[in-house]
């Protein structure tokens, strides 16, 4: 990427500030019909929002939506009909369908925005499909599986003119602009290092590939659920939750809980792309002190280490991200029976001049020690998003594309989800086999290339000095699907 595109795409990300003051509550929305243009279908003044996996997260999603007097929830779509119960009984109009490619042909003229909250692995082919038809997207974080489908998901946000936000809901709260106007009087300095951490994950990882066939769930298409990944047999350890855990599927605890955690870091600092990342990982053995490595699974614990060049030039900021348990250093400015972070995680800024730690999603930023919060008065400065992370989206939506902002449009949430599966990328390249390796086992070392420091060339998407490590920006999707 040029410079002069770097500086472009960083000073967009940073006005975040536009993206939470142009839709608020106290603004009228000016009806489609009379603005006109893409994305308006007249005479109805209202947006006509589909849903794409519609059970659990989706149904919390949708409902958010639905609060505004504005919305017509009229598609629904899940590969599991058990999943979708309750989600139809709330919206009884909306029409049902197990295929959303069905749906999208089917209702593409009743259907103005769509909602994609589908496991990990599915996120690009429903989003891409729907901004295909012109379709307003949000989708669950992470945005996407891979590094590749985030490229392509921020160019056709653009392509296509269609308003979009990731559903990281942080990035509208309160929390992170706090942590901005904390960040913005200098108190502490230009910041060099971050640490961030997650008691994720809370289901299993670390797991052999099943090989036991079970019976197909009544009311699961399991041809369906699988969608971009290879085909296999059924097995209980996939579904309903646990699929987080499977790389083909989900995208681990960096996937799960960076996007919250890590999201005032890349949202306020002047940082785009890493250029080094390294990681190590919680060894699993089996057997007597054999070192085993599960292909299609994450570790239980990890460290990560991104290396971002600042984009005012000013040398690079050290990122770590910790999770499974671990956790940094305790600042030694903080007491022993203060908070350091909450239960889901939390995030230090290090300057040279100060700290400043905020929970998990950037609430409650504190400087530290939290002393000096009693003796300084910040001046808010940013505007909130009062109307919440949801219906901001709708809002926009229905000011139409390139009248408002959202806090986690594409042009953001892209550049943001390519950083964060980067680690996931060094995650699965530390277990990548060392051809010219004799043992793997605790007294003669191990036959994985393990913990290296990865160099990587974001214009290109690409890493420059481990070919191996390639392979893991873009997946091969199943006959059947693909991005345009």
């Amino acid at each position: 990427m040029s410079k002069k595109q770097s500086k472009k795409k960083s000073t967009s990300r940073r006005n975040f500030i536009k993206g939470s003051g142009l839709v608020t509550a106290g603004i009228m929305i000016v009806p489609r019909y009379v603005l006109g243009g893409q994305g308006y279908v007249p005479p109805s003044d209202k947006l006509n929002i589909a849903g794409i996996g519609v059970g659990g997260k989706g149904r919390s999603d949708i409902s958010s939506f639905a609060k505004s007097p504005n919305v017509n929830i009229v598609g629904l779509c899940d590969v599991d009909d058990r999943q979708a119960v309750k989600s139809r009984e709330a919206f009884p109009k909306a029409k049902y369908y197990n295929d959303y490619r069905e749906m999208l042909e089917k209702e593409k003229n009743n259907i103005d925005a769509v909602s994609v909250s589908t496991p990990d692995h599915s996120h690009a082919v429903q989003a891409y499909a729907a901004m295909q038809m012109g379709k307003h997207v949000y989708v669950q974080k992470p945005l996407t599986h891979d590094i590749w489908e985030a490229r392509m998901l921020t160019e056709a946000a653009k392509k296509y003119k269609v308003v979009t936000q990731m559903g990281n809901q942080g990035g509208s709260g309160d929390g992170v602009r706090k942590m901005k106007e904390l960040y913005d009087t200098g108190l502490i300095g230009e910041v060099h290092t971050v640490k961030c951490w997650t008691n994720r994950a809370i289901w299993p990882m670390a797991l052999e590939t099943p090989t036991v066939k079970h019976n197909i769930p009544k009311g699961l298409n399991w041809d369906l659920w699988l969608g971009t990944a290879e085909m296999r047999d059924y097995n209980d350890a996939y579904l309903p939750f646990d699929w987080r855990g499977w790389s083909d599927f989900g995208t681990g605890a960096l996937g799960d809980m960076a996007c919250h955690i890590m999201d005032p870091v890349y949202r306020i600092l002047p940082i785009l792309y890493p250029n080094q990342v390294e990681c190590s990982v919680a060894d699993a053995f089996k057997g007597k002190f054999e070192m085993a490595s599960y292909p299609k699974s994450f570790p239980t614990a990890s460290k990560i280490h991104l290396s971002y060049p600042r984009t005012d030039g000013k040398g690079a900021i050290k990122v770590s991200w910790m999770d499974g348990g671990l956790m940094p250093e305790r600042p030694e400015e903080l007491g022993d029976n203060e908070a350091f972070g909450n239960w889901d995680g939390g995030v230090l800024f290090i300057g040279d001049k100060g700290k400043i730690l905020a929970d998990c999603y950037g609430v409650k930023p504190r400087l530290l020690p939290l002393s000096l919060n009693e003796q300084i008065t910040v001046k808010e400065t940013l505007p909130r998003v009062p109307e919440g992370h949801y219906l901001q989206w709708v809002n926009a939506c229905m000011a139409g594309y390139g009248n408002a902002e959202t806090s986690s449009s594409f042009d953001y949430a892209g550049p943001f989800t390519e950083s964060i599966l980067i680690g996931n990328l060094a995650l699965k390249a530390y277990f990548e086999v060392d051809p010219k390796a004799e043992s793997n086992s605790f007294w003669g070392g191990s036959k994985y290339y393990g913990r290296k420091r990865l160099l990587w060339d974001a214009e290109n998407m690409k890493i420059t000095n481990f070919e191996p490590a390639n392979k893991y920006v873009k997946r091969n999707y199943r006959d059947g699907y693909s991005l345009g």
